[in-house]
């Protein structure tokens, strides 16, 4: 699992062979995992991430998208 940024506690990485799925990315902190979808950005799933976090996440993730 490739690690495309490290910002803080939040390491974001995707996995290589996921199938048909939409373009995506995974973000760990502190032993919790969620997903965002990349286009639109939203929530896909998350794994006991805490909601602040998940907003700084999502800020992340649309602060850093290539359009």
């Amino acid at each position: 699992m490739p690690t495309v940024l490290r910002v803080g506690r939040f390491r974001f990485h995707f996995y290589s062979d996921e199938g048909n799925e939409p373009p995506h990315i995974h973000v760990r902190c502190a032993g919790a995992e969620c997903k965002f979808w990349l286009a639109p950005i939203a929530l896909a799933r998350n794994r006991g991430v805490l909601p602040h976090d998940l907003r700084e996440i999502e800020r992340l993730v649309f602060e850093n998208r290539i359009s």
